[in-house]
């Protein structure tokens, strides 16, 4: 998902949101930050622990959660509607070439899902390449307003079923409401983490996702999740951010504002290591395009084994 400047006349969000770097260094889960903001003493995690974990997944919540109010507005016309800022999407790169968002789907697939299409923030089209079959189960990793589950669910026909999951409260209201406008009724939108995949062990075919697991603050995890979901000979398909090998720590930090990668990309190879420790195989890593200029969004693809429990 690409990454938003949140502005107010009054306050900056995207730093009132969060403790000092200081104080960072001593909080947990977001629930902590009350016991350890403004106060001399933490509830005791080390800085890698609140970096991966409470702090990382409560930023990108709330500056996507932010991203939600804003499209409501914008579609709605509703003055009303719920914003506490005046954010702007950040979907081109420096050059102003457009590296992310509803842009970069084909028109059909524009037509299946307008709305949801709209208000995306991907890097990529997962579903283009997920190759999806009449009566697949589906899983989208970080479903947002919903595009890829919608389109999922018309692929995979009344026999199948697209499943969405998202963090976001406000993600997962555009997303239901997108599906109840497109009339799409084979489709679930879940609230819970990537981390933490709400669903049973072997459950679902295909798990794709949209620039989402760049976002993660624990990415072998999630692997680890999918690998557990999928069941025997299932399919990964993801579109998603990969940095380059040269990357150093300045770059890193400017690629916040143009893709969301609070916790940092991946590189091609710690994406591949990261999929085969997860006990996924035929790993195929495929860069579409430029975001930046040291990070591409790439297809990454595997699959999980037909005869091995991961």
């Amino acid at each position: 998902m690409a990454d938003m400047t949140l502005t107010d006349t009054t306050t900056d969000t995207t730093t009132e949101s969060c403790c000092a770097p200081e104080q960072q260094a001593t909080c947990c889960e977001p629930s902590a930050k009350a016991d350890c903001c403004g106060h001399d003493e933490g509830c005791g995690c080390d800085a890698a622990t609140a970096t991966q974990a409470g702090d990382v997944r409560e930023q990108v919540r709330e500056r996507y959660a932010a991203a939600a109010r804003v499209v409501e507005r914008h579609t709605t016309g509703d003055p009303s509607a719920p914003s506490s800022c005046a954010p702007a999407l950040a979907t081109t790169d420096a050059a102003g070439k457009q590296v992310f968002g509803g842009a970069l789907y084909e028109s059909a697939d524009a037509a299946e899902a307008p709305a949801a299409i709209a208000a995306s923030l991907g890097c990529g089209v997962p579903t283009a390449v997920a190759d999806l079959k009449e009566g697949e189960t589906v899983l989208d990793l970080g479903s947002g307003a919903g595009a890829d589950v919608l389109i999922s669910a018309r692929r995979v026909g009344p026999a199948g079923k697209a499943i969405g999951l998202d963090m976001t409260d406000e993600m997962l209201v555009l997303a239901r409401e997108n599906a109840r406008k497109a009339g799409v009724e084979n489709v679930e939108f879940h609230k819970g983490y990537i981390e933490e995949i709400p669903l049973p062990d072997a459950s679902v075919d295909v798990v794709i996702s949209n620039c989402a697991l760049n976002l993660s603050g624990d990415k072998p995890r999630v692997l680890r999740e999918v690998a557990r979901v999928l069941r025997p000979g299932g399919r990964f398909a993801i579109s998603d951010v990969i940095a380059d090998e040269n990357m150093d720590d300045a770059t890193r930090a400017d690629m916040q504002k143009w893709t969301g990668c609070i916790a940092g990309a991946l590189t091609e190879r710690e994406f591949e290591r990261a999929l085969t420790d997860a006990g996924l195989v035929d790993v195929e890593i495929r860069e579409t395009h430029r975001v930046h200029t040291q990070a591409a969004s790439a297809i990454v693809r595997a699959r999980k084994p037909a005869e091995a429990a991961v």
